[in-house]
């Protein structure tokens, strides 16, 4: 699981204000590419509000979503470290603002503010463990208990709660779902109608409302 609030919630006052000097603020509408793979990469994003689908394809040409990006969070960085190409497609799932910033510009300000560094470097750590977490955990789990994991994960990201119910506003597909949670669209299928039908979960268009959490953690493995 990412830092809850994200790289940007961890910053001191000073170091934001330092931050959003050296970059610009620009405004994306929903369902807006913002980056593609294999392009040139020179910046990189920090999410102020809105959140982020970070796509994937693979040889064949398939589009699979292995991330989802939200407000705090930062995006972009691997490309300006490594290869110096997007290793991913960045699409918005709603109206993001972001802070543009110069990967140059950006590796200079965590050098001279040694608190924005550290935020960083436990935003990359622990980014690093949930993807191994994620690896090990997929051998060992079904299609069903990845995707009730993945639900519970986007209500502790992204929910707003509602009493004991919790609602996820986020416009993903099944397809979507599916390839996040490292299952089939077919089990993703049978187990939204299967938990519909016990009074587990509520779905509408673009959303998702969890109505009894510890029954999701309980098949999840929690």
């Amino acid at each position: 699981m990412t830092v809850r609030g994200g790289f940007w919630d961890l910053l001191s006052d000073a170091d934001q204000a330092a931050l959003s000097a050296i970059g610009r603020e620009v405004v994306y509408p929903r369902g807006e590419t913002m980056c593609v793979e294999g392009d040139p990469a020179t910046h990189l994003f920090i999410l102020l509000a809105g959140w982020v689908k970070v796509f994937s394809v693979t040889r064949d040409g398939q589009e699979l979503l292995i991330a989802l990006r939200g407000q705090g969070e930062f995006v972009g960085e691997v490309a300006g470290e490594a290869t110096g190409y997007r290793t991913a497609t960045l699409r918005t799932g709603t109206l993001v603002r972001s802070l543009i910033v110069g990967h140059e510009r950006f590796s200079s300000f965590l050098d001279a503010y040694p608190g924005a560094g550290r935020a960083y470097r436990q935003v990359i750590t622990q980014r690093w463990n949930e993807t191994s977490a994620i690896l090990i955990n997929r051998a060992a789990t079904t299609g069903a208990q990845r995707l009730a994991a993945l639900l519970i994960d986007l209500a502790e990201r992204y929910g707003v709660p509602a009493g004991n119910e919790v609602d996820i506003g986020m416009p993903l597909s099944q397809d979507e779902l599916a390839s996040l949670g490292g299952s089939s669209r077919a089990t993703v299928t049978r187990a939204l109608t299967n938990w519909r039908q016990r009074g587990l979960i509520r779905t509408a268009h673009r959303h998702f409302t969890i109505v009894n959490v510890d029954a999701l953690r309980k098949i999840a493995g929690g």
